[in-house]
């Protein structure tokens, strides 16, 4: 707990300092950082710093949330030191740009005594966000405030310091509580408002009416809590860290994550929500450790692309001492590495937030949308029930006749599924069940005298589709299956380089489910190939290849792949024969039919940029 003395012998110990073996952070101070940690002294400086104003991208998707648990010992009646929380405080805005940090929270327990003389001096320090226009929050610990007291004791020197008054004019400030313990903060990240909900040690009655009509005036806003006391240890929360948690978080779904300091080591725990949600619940507090934790810091790194946040702790002003030489304890404390201080947080943040703000399903689009010039082929698989076999023809909605008829192998089905990539013009697609040895299944063809049957694209092409791969996908039955498939051989077309049953193209998946595309251009005797990365299963991948009368580049979700060859490659050969849906021939045969499911298919007469893909 938060004293002046060891915790009590039943809690856990302090956990171990790692340490790695190099110093990550000490060239980001700079040489001026490190020679000079104090405030600046006169009105000149101060004004130099308010010139470099705050400013965080918000539309990255990419931000960091810094985090500063208990400084109680720097704090304490004659010994008082605030050059650590300087020194972080400086590292903050340092790194600001670079961590595209956008707000700050530190944790209560400011002081140890919460009198005036020692609020005063952190207030002090904290003057330097100030001048910069830098969005941070406060909360009063049990040390700030007389313990046995909620947020109704009113005024204290901790108010009168860090009381709302403070933060009114900020751009982040939402509001306070009538008694000013409790505040809310709202900043922009990743393109939307998120919360930091900054609540005092205990909650009144008041208190807690206060915080939910925050929440329910911001339906739609992800939330941080952060208070003083909530986790106690690893899987555990304290007494009034459970009441916490029934009272309000529970039954409130914005609430992702919350933080708090009060007990040590540093741990985690993880509730599941009224909603059935995860919410992530951190404990960190380092005061126990050398020079009262000198004011460390954790960063939460939110990457919105990858869905984590990744978490460093690390001391700002350990890590400024270090050209002046750090001593035995020092050397120990200037970055913390162990699994309580150094970890990852997987989080899917849109599914996580999809309950109190869902994303909107993309529209689907009419074909007129996507019929862009030059376009040869242009099928989609919308309107149909799910689980209804395909009968008949399936149409060629560019109007230029390449329809597709059905053949089936072996007894298989070819059925109509409602599921698609979430920025697929049409909202539907096949559902293949490809099997090999026996070969069995379903799939498409062109139409004899299709135009398609002919074309050699010589100035140039895009061909796009869509797919997923289910689960049950195995390698020794479902491997090499075509997505769209140009049939007739090598050695038909008298292109007798490398294999000559291979087909005139194919775009297929291989057994490690990577893309590729394998085609006999016409300035060619071999087979030119592009390759793509590894698909995972259960996921749907937009493919494009793209031909620009020279070269031709595969992409995937509109990135290009690491092997796209540089030699020139000039159209598509032909031998007059179809085009294949879910179907891949070899030796002028049947050979393997897709497994999966696939979405629209376009195929352009031209190289298409990536705006103007499917999916854009």
């Amino acid at each position: 707990m938060c004293t002046s003395h060891a915790p009590d012998p039943g809690e856990a110990a302090p956990a171990g300092a790692g340490r790695r073996g190099f110093l990550r952070a000490t060239a980001l101070l700079g040489a001026a950082a490190t020679a000079a940690l104090a405030l600046p002294a006169t009105a000149e400086a101060a004004a130099t710093e308010a010139s470099a104003a705050w400013r965080p991208d918000p539309g990255s998707r990419r931000f960091t949330l810094a985090v500063m648990p208990d400084t109680q010992y720097l704090f304490d009646g004659p010994s008082i030191d605030g050059a650590p929380v300087e020194a972080s405080l400086r590292y903050l805005l340092d790194r600001g740009r670079h961590e595209n940090l956008v707000f700050l929270s530190h944790l209560g327990d400011l002081t140890q005594n919460g009198a005036k003389d020692e609020v005063t001096a952190i207030g002090e320090a904290f003057g330097l966000l100030d001048r910069h226009g830098v969005g941070y929050s406060v909360l009063a610990g049990n040390h700030d405030v007389k313990s046995s007291t909620t947020d109704q004791r009113g005024p204290t020197p901790y108010l009168d310091a860090f009381g709302p008054r403070r933060f009114r004019g900020k751009p982040t400030f939402g509001g306070a509580s009538p008694d000013g313990y409790n505040t809310f903060h709202l900043f922009r990240a990743g393109g939307r408002a998120w919360m930091v909900l900054a609540l005092d040690w205990r909650l009144s009655e008041q208190g807690y009416a206060w915080a939910a009509g925050v929440l329910a005036r911001h339906p739609r806003t992800p939330v941080v809590l952060t208070t003083h006391e909530l986790v106690a240890g690893d899987d555990t929360l304290s007494a009034y860290g459970g009441r916490l948690w029934e009272r309000l978080i529970e039954g409130h779904d914005q609430i992702f994550l919350t933080l708090n300091g009060h007990y040590w080591p540093a741990g985690r725990a993880t509730r599941r929500n009224a909603a059935g949600h995860d919410v992530q619940l951190h404990l960190t507090n380092y005061q126990n450790r050398y020079f009262g934790g000198a004011a460390m810091i954790r960063l939460y790194r939110f990457d919105l692309d990858r869905n984590v946040i990744d978490v460093e702790t690390v001391s700002p002003w350990i890590l400024g001492r270090a050209a002046a030489g750090l001593n035995e304890l020092e050397r120990q404390e200037i970055e913390l590495s162990g699994d309580a201080d150094r970890f990852t947080v997987d989080i899917d943040f849109a599914e996580r937030f999809a309950g109190f703000d869902p994303v909107p399903a993309r529209a689907a689009r009419p074909p007129s949308k996507v019929l862009v010039r030059d376009t040869v082929a242009y099928w989609r698989f919308d309107g149909h029930e799910d689980g209804t076999a395909v009968d008949g023809t399936v149409r060629d909605l560019s109007g230029r006749g390449n329809d597709l008829a059905l053949v089936t192998v072996g007894g298989g089905t070819l059925t109509w599924s409602s599921d698609h990539h979430p920025d697929q013009p049409g909202h539907g697609s096949l559902e293949f069940r490809g099997y090999r040895s026996p070969l069995k299944g379903a799939y498409l063809r062109t139409v004899d005298g299709a135009p398609l049957n002919s074309a050699t694209f010589r100035d140039g092409y895009t061909i796009e589709a869509f797919y997923r791969l289910p689960a049950d996908w195995d390698p020794a039955h479902h491997a090499w299956s075509g997505l769209v498939s140009r049939t007739g051989t090598g050695g038909a077309a008298g292109r007798t380089g490398d294999d000559p049953d291979e087909p005139l193209a194919t775009l297929s998946l291989s057994d490690d489910r990577e893309p590729q595309w394998a085609v006999r251009p016409l300035n060619q005797q071999g087979i030119a190939t592009n390759w793509g990365q590894e698909t995972p299963l259960e996921t749907w991948w937009h493919l494009a290849v793209v031909n620009d009368g020279r070269h031709t580049t595969l992409y995937v979700e509109g990135c290009p792949v690491v092997r796209n060859p540089t030699a020139v490659s000039v159209g598509i050969t032909s031998v007059g024969l179809p085009w294949l849906l879910g179907g891949y021939e070899y030796g002028g045969r049947i050979d393997q039919i897709l497994h999966g499911r696939l979405g629209d298919v376009r195929i352009v007469a031209r190289a298409l940029p990536v705006t103007s893909f499917l999916n854009h």
